[in-house]
C-alpha cells in the first residue's frame, strides 16, 4: 500500500488544477457581483435624488394648497400671507444684527 512519489505530485497537480479552476470561476462571479454592486449603488443614488426631489415638490404643493383660498376665504388669506411677511421680515431683521 506504498504510495509513490509519482502517484503523490499527480494527485497534488490534480488538486491545484482544480483549486485554480474554482478560482477562476469565484474570481469570475466576484468580479460580476462587484459590477452588480456599482450598479444598484447608483440606481439607490438616483432613487434618493428622485425621493428628494418629490418631498420638496410635495412640500410646495402642501404649501400651495394652504394658501389657496376661495373667494369667501380672501380676508383669512390676507391676513395668512402678512403674517407670513411678518414673520420673514422678524427672521431678516435678526439675521442682520
Amino acid at each position: 500500500m506504498l504510495v509513490s512519489n509519482k502517484e503523490i505530485i499527480e494527485e497534488l497537480q490534480n488538486r491545484i488544477e482544480k483549486m485554480f479552476s474554482l478560482y477562476s470561476v469565484m474570481r469570475k462571479d466576484n468580479d460580476i457581483l462587484f459590477k452588480e454592486n456599482i450598479e444598484l449603488k447608483k440606481q439607490l443614488e438616483s432613487k434618493e435624488s428622485e425621493n428628494d426631489y418629490l418631498k420638496n415638490t410635495n412640500n410646495k404643493l402642501k404649501l400651495s394648497k394652504s394658501v389657496m383660498v376661495s373667494s369667501k376665504d380672501k380676508h383669512d388669506a390676507k391676513i395668512k400671507i402678512n403674517k407670513m411677511v411678518r414673520e420673514i421680515d422678524k427672521c431678516i431683521a435678526l439675521l442682520n444684527r
